[in-house]
């Protein structure tokens, strides 16, 4: 198993291959299954990913408890108005970050990558690269074991859970996932793909998880839209040549330690953050009316 980032730079060095090079021969060997075996896995699972980032802006969905049904579809309206600030591709991405989202909160089909509350910035970020760039699904095959690695270093030296770490291990792991795969895709070495997962995860570090009557969908559904867009944002200062003075793997152990000094309020308990606000309160009443206080 790659268990730290040093150990797959090494690993890249050696044998020189890319990131996904290396993890497909790991995760052959690990599986006992043929290429061909895993690549259908893989398929199946950007399928997943492809169609949940899109579900909710082309489909008339709302979800059970309502607190965000519509807003992917908004979003995607706005972009195309002419009006938008970032511009119609951009804010596009964002809304894909939505869609997958709100599906999660409407009982949909989703991948969790790596989390239920971070599902929407790897759909969201590498379906908007693959149709901007019209890069080919196999090639988004290998981008998923460059995300996949990634998020299995973090899980195994840190934590990938909003209970543990706050939303900073969530969509913070999502969003570094996301922004290493996006860089092999555009041809940046295996050093600048873990250089970009380490700006994307500082990004965000010490964001608390606080969703809204303890439903992953306020402020969750906000954070995949801008963890798709803080993907995009490290995958750039990475692929400028902007060096991270923090190697990945300190990265990771720094997030692991401020989630650990989070208090409990602010991991996925809605006891406090936004979700303690008095108008998240009567929210939380009006999805839950039977719900103790």
């Amino acid at each position: 198993m790659i268990s730290s980032g040093a150990q797959l730079l090494r690993l890249c060095k050696e044998k020189n291959k890319k990131i996904s090079e290396v993890a497909l021969e790991h995760q052959l060997e690990e599986m006992d299954i043929t290429k061909e075996e895993l690549l259908k896995m893989l398929r199946e699972t950007y399928d997943v990913m492809k169609a949940s980032a899109s579900d909710v802006i082309t489909n008339d969905k709302i979800n059970p408890y309502k607190i965000t049904g519509g807003n992917a579809k908004k979003i995607l309206r706005y972009a195309q108005s002419g009006k938008s600030i970032l511009g119609e591709s951009m804010v596009t991405a964002i809304a894909r970050g939505f869609s997958t989202s709100e599906v999660n909160a409407g009982m949909g089909k989703i991948v969790a990558a790596p989390t239920a509350g971070g599902a929407g910035i790897l759909p969201g970020s590498l379906s908007w690269i693959q149709d901007k760039f019209n890069f080919t699904d196999d090639e988004m095959l290998m981008a998923l074991l460059v995300s996949g690695t990634v998020g299995r270093i973090i899980a195994t030296n840190a934590t990938i859970s909003g209970a543990e770490g706050g939303c900073q291990a969530e969509c913070g792991a999502a969003t570094a996932m996301s922004a290493a795969a996006i860089v092999e895709l555009h041809g940046g070495t295996p050093e600048q793909s873990l250089i970009a997962a380490s700006f994307a995860m500082l990004m965000v570090l010490g964001l608390v998880c606080d969703p809204v009557a303890g439903l992953v969908e306020f402020p969750c559904a906000l954070r995949n839209g801008s963890g798709t867009i803080n993907a995009l944002v490290a995958s750039d200062i990475a692929m400028a040549g902007v060096e991270c003075i923090v190697p990945f793997d300190e990265v990771v152990e720094a997030m692991y330690e401020v989630g650990n000094s989070l208090p409990e309020t602010l991991r996925e308990t809605a006891l406090g953050g936004c979700a303690a606000c008095p108008s998240a309160k009567k929210m939380e009443c009006k999805v839950f009316p039977n719900r103790l206080s």
